[in-house]
């Protein structure tokens, strides 16, 4: 009958906002905290099947949520690991206590957190959830990776007491050879310079550059002959060239060519007159010096001044003790060195799904994939539909104190007003009663 339909559909009432009140309450409570997905009810109605006119009531069920797609606020902090994303997408995490376990990691997600390495270096929040990433070859380029499953994710580690070096690949020289040391009647004398490199265990190398100039009959050859020797070879010189500079007004001591002595390379040394790079090959492997290209006076010159080194630069690093990391907007986390050399050490990859608020929440603001999120991806940070990746940053809750208040005011005047119809049907139940009396 519809006076006791009646009823259950107060009493459907009164649980559902019974239900709305505890994601109200929830979203309350975790208004200050980190990386808080706020709670939703989303009612929706019972419609039972009525005849001869009359209306039986079906009552109301409820479906509560997170909304995982919403963002909070972001915020500065002074931790370089403090992440946040400034879009869509989640940062991969597990729990701490599962990597010493036997099998698979499993894999979470949170939107934001405050990773700081732990006794054995891992990064990881104060709640237990270590930060995933896939870490960079030796060369800091970060290797090709599978974007739909864990099998490439590992714990970032970052310990504070690791030291690190860096090979010497590259070295720019910048020099000026005295155009008069290649008259005719000149002595030849040699000019030497030393330019220090790192080799592949830190270690300081010195490679020896001697020019000997080319003496003409008569006028300027604007030729000298250049043997390369290296401290750490026991068999030097470990290459030699010839370079001849022009004394045209176009070319105004630039480099015209650089050869081979009698077209037989020491060690397989060759010059790309397209990069302008000398390439020889020392104790530690390969290495390239950069002199310029033809008609191009940008490193080595030949011009009536003294000799001089210019400008000498190169890559490497003595070993030196990491003093701090940071993560760009793209997800590459880079170590820095004392000795004031960078490199990278992971690439921290956003995760997203189809449905973000169908993912499973669990506890420390993490979620897990579940059959409504759809299947996984793995996205360089700002690519596809992702956001970049801030450091020093956290994000706020996305429960706004006001909204929950104002609800729940509704939510108390609906529960009121379900009680009330029960009260009525209570009554109306009565009066039936005292009729048949």
């Amino acid at each position: 009958m519809s006076i006791s339909s009646s009823m259950n559909a107060g009493v459907s009432g009164l649980n559902v906002n019974a239900s709305k009140l505890a994601t109200i309450s929830d979203n309350i409570a975790n208004s200050g905290t980190f990386g808080y997905k706020r709670a939703e009810s989303d009612f929706s109605s019972l419609v039972r099947s009525s005849s001869r006119g009359a209306f039986t009531a079906g009552g109301v069920t409820v479906s509560t949520f997170r909304q995982v797609e919403a963002k909070g606020t972001i915020v500065s902090t002074s931790n370089a690991t403090d992440l946040a994303i400034s879009g869509r997408g989640m940062l991969p995490v597990t729990p701490v206590e599962t990597l010493s376990a036997p099998g698979e990691t499993p894999l979470l997600f949170t939107s934001t957190g405050s990773f700081t390495p732990d006794a054995n270096g891992v990064l990881r929040t104060a709640s237990g959830l270590a930060l995933l990433g896939w870490p960079a070859a030796t060369d800091g380029s970060i290797p090709a990776q599978p974007r739909d499953s864990v099998a490439g994710l590992e714990p970032v580690i970052v310990n504070p007491t690791q030291i690190a070096a860096e090979p010497t690949r590259t070295i720019n020289l910048g020099a000026n050879l005295p155009a008069a040391a290649t008259q005719a009647g000149q002595p030849g004398d040699a000019l030497d310079l030393s330019i220090e490199y790192f080799g592949n265990l830190g270690t300081s190398e010195t490679l020896t550059a001697n020019f000997v100039p080319v003496i003409p009959d008569e006028g300027y050859s604007n030729t000298w002959t250049v043997e390369l020797s290296d401290s750490a070879s026991a068999t030097n010189p470990v290459a030699h060239f010839t370079i001849s500079f022009e004394d045209t007004r176009e070319g105004r001591g630039a480099i015209r060519s650089v050869g081979i002595p009698g077209d037989t390379p020491l060690n397989g040394e060759s010059y790309d007159p397209e990069t302008g790079q000398l390439n020889l090959t020392v104790e530690g492997g390969p290495l390239q010096i950069n002199i310029g290209r033809p008609l191009s006076n940008a490193f080595l010159t030949q011009l009536s001044s003294e000799f001089a080194p210019i400008s000498i630069t190169k890559d490497g690093a003595p070993v030196g003790n990491l003093s701090s990391v940071e993560v760009d907007e793209r997800g590459l986390m880079t170590a820095i060195y004392d000795t004031g050399f960078t490199r990278t050490i992971y690439q921290i990859p956003l995760a997203d799904v189809p449905n973000l608020n169908g993912l499973r929440a669990v506890n420390d603001q993490a979620f897990a994939l579940s059959p409504t999120s759809g299947s996984l991806y793995l996205w360089d940070a700002g690519d596809g539909p992702t956001g970049g990746l801030a450091g020093f940053s956290r994000e706020e809750s996305s429960a706004d104190i006001a909204g929950e208040l104002t609800q729940m005011i509704q939510t108390q005047r609906a529960y009121s007003s379900n009680a009330k119809v029960i009260q009525t049907v209570d009554e109306m139940l009565q009066e039936t009663t005292n009729i048949k009396r």
